[in-house]
């Protein structure tokens, strides 16, 4: 009996397989057991770290984000039969590595303190007690967690429909016949007041702003007809501007030479040339010119005299 369920599984192992496996396991006979395939198919396919290397990926590997605490220890069972497989432990410690594994390696510590798992580690469960804990435990927490947004979701709007019932009542007289108002058709009624009261209050507004206009013109004329316009004087008119003058006499030429020798760069007092006549001369009909220039220019009616 035991030789026909090895050939039937040995079939149908074959029939799973395509290429290149199946080319593998091509020279094999219908009759060879079923662990002669699949030792073949693990030298071909399967992973080629020893033992200690498959142990130190086993102890690295961490629960993925999102990862379900039984999806992440079915996981782990699978990496450490491979490391069984390759001689990294024994068959007598899998329990125990297993739990030790799965306690640092998941992130819902809520989910292990409720189970009480660092207190087995002691005397460990197998995997399939561990799993059907995990489990169960993700149940509750699923079921609770419906419960708790079916119960939220349906309490909103009975309220919302109880505060329509008091309304109605109030507006159409108690009477239990006259169905409730819908909410989304109350907001559209108030937003529509609010746009006529809007368009009211803009019109006012309008209407004012033209009667204050109106009521100004008269006025205006008014206060123009009795009112004439002031009669400016010259001298009202040239006090500005003699101002300015004043203000820019400081920026009128002044003599730059040397009043004895005619040269630039210093004063008579100081001076220790021989005098130069012709040359001062010159310079003083050049300031005087200058001088002119600006008094045309700056309206200055008294240019100051010249040494």
């Amino acid at each position: 009996m035991r030789h026909g369920s090895d050939l039937y599984k040995s079939r149908k192992l074959l029939e799973s397989l395509s290429s290149p496996a199946i080319d593998i396991v091509k020279h094999l006979t219908p009759e060879s057991p079923l662990n002669v395939y699949l030792e073949i198919l693990d030298s071909a396919f399967g992973t080629v770290d020893d033992g200690d290397d498959l142990f130190a990926k086993y102890l690295n590997t961490m629960q993925d984000n999102g990862e379900k605490p039984s999806a992440y220890l079915q996981w782990l069972q699978v990496m450490l039969n491979t490391t069984l497989r390759r001689g990294g432990v024994t068959a007598s410690d899998l329990d125990r590595h297993l739990l030790r594994k799965f306690v640092r390696g998941c992130w819902d510590n809520i989910l292990i303190a409720e189970l009480q798992l660092e207190q087995k580690k002691q005397n460990p469960p197998t995997f399939a007690e561990l799993l059907l804990l995990l489990r169960t435990a993700e149940d509750k927490r699923t079921s609770k967690a419906s419960r708790m947004k079916q119960h939220f979701g349906i309490s909103k709007p009975r309220v919302s429909s109880h505060y329509q019932g008091i309304h109605v009542q109030s507006e159409e007289d108690c009477n239990p016949s006259q169905p409730a108002l819908d909410h989304r058709s109350e907001i559209q009624d108030l937003k529509k007041q609010i746009a006529d009261l809007q368009s009211q209050l803009t019109r006012i507004t309008q209407k004012d702003s033209r009667n204050a206009k109106s009521a100004a013109r008269p006025v205006a004329s008014q206060t123009a007809s009795t009112h004439p316009p002031a009669i400016t004087t010259p001298s009202q008119r040239l006090q500005p501007h003699s101002r300015d003058v004043n203000n820019n006499t400081s920026n009128r030429p002044r003599p730059w030479y040397c009043f004895r020798c005619g040269e630039d760069g210093h004063i008579e007092p100081q001076c220790e040339s021989e005098p130069n006549p012709s040359l001062v001369a010159e310079k003083r009909k050049q300031l005087r010119e200058k001088q002119l220039t600006w008094d045309i220019k700056n309206g200055a009616s008294k240019p100051d005299p010249l040494n």
